[in-house]
């Protein structure tokens, strides 16, 4: 008998529900920033002002396994990619009530090396904004402000590395 993951169960359902959603609509504008608080790494960002250039936002939280999992890759791209005019924004999200702690989040922030902006979202609002449902989801913005990809989980991460890249250095 063959035995369904949970892993297995996911990528079912996104493969079902979620890529067609998308496949239809792939360049809707990315919502606003809402409901942020304490800033680390940087002053507080809107998307508007991160017009004209490429956003990773990254909705991740420190006790979660997979999201750790994916820093090194959004460290590196960070450290690579900055100066070609990529932003990555961390929306820490907390799936338990003990990762809401500031204090918690500047630790694992200094831990794992973390260079780029992050900010807490513990009231779930950019998270409800952007329509998020799993830890880790990253979202790919244009310079022109319209979401172009969204990848959920740790795996498949050099596809992704190629879509931003693709991005990148796509003509303005």
């Amino acid at each position: 008998m063959t035995r369904i993951t949970r892993r297995g169960l996911i990528a079912a359902t996104l493969a079902l529900h979620v890529l067609p959603a998308l496949a239809a609509n792939p360049t809707e504008p990315a919502p606003e920033f809402e409901g942020l608080e304490n800033w680390i790494n940087s002053d507080p960002l809107t998307m508007g002002s991160l017009r004209g250039k490429v956003v990773l936002v990254d909705f991740w939280t420190f006790g979660c396994v997979n999201c750790i999992n994916t820093l090194p890759h959004l460290t590196q791209w960070h450290e690579t990619h900055a100066a070609n005019g990529l932003v990555i924004v961390g929306i820490h999200t907390p799936e338990f009530p003990f990762e809401r702690d500031l204090g918690a989040l500047q630790d694992a922030v200094a831990r794992h090396g973390i260079a780029y902006p992050v900010v807490q979202d513990n009231r779930y609002r950019t998270w409800q904004a952007y329509g998020t449902r799993y830890w880790p989801t990253s979202v790919l913005v244009n310079r022109e402000g319209r979401i172009v990809k969204y990848h959920e989980g740790d795996r498949g991460l050099e596809d992704f590395r190629k879509d931003i890249e693709v991005e990148i250095h796509r003509p303005s």
